[in-house]
């Protein structure tokens, strides 16, 4: 290798010496600095790209079932009909004429010719049918036209609904939970349902989109309000309906078992249940309908024994307690209550032993007992976004002077717990005690509300 004055020479085809190539911490700080930049450019762009195809893959697809056009019409389906004529058009006409008579029976309504039963039918539903050469076997539903049958039904006609209820269908099938993650029959069967002569105001999400991410089983699980208000204020719904459909399937082309159960509220409150079975894959589909018609009775149940009111705490605009928490407050109240009465009764007993002593003694001066402050128990509410908050709250309200102490009995992460303090002294006392350790107090009647 030649040499000159300034070092060793070396070729121009090679950006670095041999000495120095093999050892990559004596590169040049511009070459590394240039090289680092490049790779991170790769990986963040790689990861931004497998990102949105992660993303795209979870809410694109053919998922989505639109949910047909709820009829204002009175329906009635689920008529079994087997008619035999001279042709199959006379058989197809007998058989049609027989179940509206069905169907309008089922409503119980008054008693009616056939041509006037006619008059009020809009439409006759095809459901299933098989055709022979004189023979017609089906099942057929039928249509009465509100405003003409509603005359002979009286209130029938024109029963009032509930408030909207956002339906989530919640599938079991060999050990997974589905929802709209993918079309299944039992979405299918509720999209399908002709809701218009329900009493129920069902809001049928088409699960297209970003449903699949918002409902979801896990959503179901969920107690917070926060999360459900933002659910149903996107569906416009007050409450929640969760039918429920375990299908089991005993081998390959064989029965399926089917465990119904009917749940409601961000609470998940059990309704009831029944099983059904299907022969065959072939017959799921017309046992999922039987199974939304008895779910749609359920609920219709519930909802006149007034089970399906709305929960006001999942309204943004009320400023009135859960259901649990109102419970839990009146819980606090008799338990004060009752222990003011155990101390005044204590007291009195206390005070009568005294003066009996006294009576009994040789009169002297005797000094008069001070009393002491007795030990209430009152509710608080206050906010716990996170654990943390939840462990500074109860830390400050226990080292608030006249406190005795202080436990939580009911926890919601991301929403608003509630603990019971005994404090020795009354609830005004106790609220002062609060805004001195900086808290912003909301004193209602028999319970506190803090924050900071």
């Amino acid at each position: 290798m030649p040499f000159s004055a300034k070092g060793s020479q070396f070729s121009p085809n090679h950006p670095f010496p041999p000495e120095v190539r093999p050892d990559c911490m004596t590169i040049p700080y511009p070459f590394r600095r240039q090289a680092f930049l490049a790779i991170a450019c790769v990986v963040a762009s790689l990861a931004a790209f497998l990102g949105a195809r992660m993303l795209l893959a979870q809410v694109s697809g053919d998922r989505g079932i639109a949910p047909v056009v709820a009829s204002a019409d009175i329906a009635v389906g689920g008529i079994d009909v087997d008619v035999t004529g001279d042709t199959l058009e006379e058989a197809r006409v007998e058989g049609w004429r027989q179940a509206q008579s069905l169907a309008w029976k089922k409503l119980d309504g008054p008693n009616l010719s056939d041509s006037q039963i006619e008059s009020i039918v809009s439409a006759v539903v095809v459901e299933r049918e098989q055709l022979g050469a004189n023979r017609y076997i089906a099942r057929l539903g039928v249509i009465f036209d509100r405003q003409r049958a509603g005359r002979y039904l009286g209130r029938q006609g024109a029963r009032s609904r509930s408030a909207p209820m956002l339906l989530v269908p919640v599938t079991f099938s060999a050990g997974t939970q589905t929802v709209y993650e993918m079309r299944n029959p039992w979405q299918r069967a509720w999209a399908e349902y002709q809701a218009g002569s329900s009493r129920i105001s069902y809001v049928r999400p088409s699960g297209a989109g970003g449903d699949s991410l918002l409902i979801n089983y896990g959503q179901v699980g969920r107690r917070s309000r926060a999360w459900w208000r933002n659910i149903l204020d996107q569906f416009g719904a007050t409450d929640v309906l969760v039918p429920i459909a375990n299908l089991r399937y005993q081998y390959p082309g064989g029965p399926i078992e089917g465990t119904f159960v009917a749940r409601y509220g961000p609470d998940s409150k059990y309704l009831a249940s029944f099983s059904l079975t299907a022969r065959n894959q072939a017959a799921l589909p017309g046992m999922l309908e039987d199974a939304v018609g008895r779910f749609d009775d359920i609920f219709e149940e519930a909802l006149a024994d007034g089970k399906l009111r709305p929960d006001l705490s999942l309204s943004q605009r009320t400023g009135e307690a859960a259901p649990a928490i109102r419970e839990l407050i009146e819980a606090g109240r008799q338990a004060g209550a009752q222990e003011r009465a155990n101390a005044a009764a204590e007291a009195a007993r206390r005070r009568a032993a005294e003066a009996e002593r006294t009576r009994a003694a040789e009169p002297e001066p005797t000094p008069t007992p001070t009393p002491t402050a007795t030990a209430n128990s009152y509710v608080v509410q206050f906010a716990t976004p996170d654990a943390r908050a939840l462990d500074t709250t109860l830390a400050a309200v226990r080292a608030a002077p006249g406190v005795r102490g202080a436990s939580v009995t009911s926890t919601a992460i991301g929403g608003t717990s509630v603990m019971n303090v005994t404090f020795e002294g009354s609830l005004g006392q106790l609220a002062g005690a609060l805004r001195a350790r900086s808290f912003a107090v909301r004193q209602g009647p028999t319970g506190l509300g803090i924050s900071r």
